[in-house]
């Protein structure tokens, strides 16, 4: 058996080992995703890492690969034997604390374990290479309650102020309260409640941005660039969901404003906003041309 295999052996024992300690915290998660629109985005992360992943090893150079690939035993040890801790006291050591902070704690200690497990058995420089697929298994881990309560708030009253925003910019008398614009054109009331937060297509929106800026761009800066535009470009586009649809049911038909394009719209929206991405990124991407000896330094 060559020397890489039994490296790729070792990692499936470990990662097998720790799907078996962490079974309940995982389906839990899954679980998650599948019910609750929050945390959709958690079936896709570690697919698209493990692809992403397979594509920058793909990508290194086949006659250094042998020398880079050492394994760091002691390192990685020392990593894995604080993950097992953080996940030890997860099941045992905080009985009092609440179900969903637990989970959390559990599935980062799994996420870590995965990563430390790839320092253990390829070393520190296959780690380096593969950074951003391993750091995106963090979004693996459900957001505790109070953080995603914080997260959708912020959304909602984003969301509303854009909205506003764009009735200003049209002419139409709105006046914001919070969560809730006024406007004169009938008596509408517009309500931004936490199911109309777009919280769903935010997390994928910022998770497809992740993906492309990794794929298509070189500049660790551009990179940050592209995923931290993205950020307030989802507030963006769900306030001028609010808008098209107020206006559609004002001007159109009252339907609208109740509608299966109310409810289920939200996807016409999100592939505005990935459009705007793919245009920032093809921007960025040709400045990049533009500058090949810098950013030939620059890690992919």
């Amino acid at each position: 058996m060559t020397s890489t295999r039994k490296r790729g052996l070792s990692y499936s024992l470990l990662f097998t080992a720790s799907v078996v300690f962490g079974w309940h915290s995982l389906v839990a998660t899954l679980g998650l995703a599948l019910t609750n629109d929050a945390y959709t985005h958690l079936i896709l992360i570690v697919p698209l890492s493990a692809a992403l992943a397979y594509l920058d090893l793909k990508d290194r150079n086949p006659h250094t690969s042998s020398t880079e690939s050492q394994p760091s035993h002691r390192g990685g040890g020392v990593l894995l034997a604080l993950s097992l801790l953080i996940g030890c006291y997860a099941r045992w050591g905080m009985p009092s604390a609440a179900e969903d902070i637990r989970l959390s704690m559990a599935m980062f200690a799994m996420v870590a374990w995965w990563i430390s497990s790839v320092v253990f058995c390829f070393g520190v420089r296959v780690f380096r290479s593969l950074l951003l697929p391993l750091f995106l298994l963090f979004l693996f881990i459900p957001i505790p309650t109070f953080a995603l309560n914080a997260i959708v708030q912020w959304l909602q009253h984003g969301s509303a102020w854009m909205a506003a925003f764009l009735f200003h910019v049209v002419g139409e008398p709105a006046h914001r309260d919070g969560v809730f614009i006024y406007l004169n054109r009938p008596e509408l009331h517009i309500e931004v409640a936490e199911e109309c937060s777009s919280i769903r297509s935010s997390c994928l929106l910022v998770v497809s941005t992740i993906v492309l800026a990794h794929l298509f761009l070189r500049s660790g800066w551009r990179k940050l660039l592209l995923v931290m535009i993205a950020i307030p470009l989802s507030i963006a586009k769900n306030g001028l969901r609010i808008f098209v649809i107020a206006e559609l049911g004002t001007r159109v038909d009252p339907g609208f404003l109740v509608g299966s394009f109310h409810h289920h719209g939200g996807i016409v929206f999100l592939l505005v906003a990935l459009g705007a991405v793919a245009i920032l990124l093809a921007m960025l991407h040709r400045g990049e041309a533009h500058m090949p000896l810098l950013d030939a330094a620059a890690p992919r």
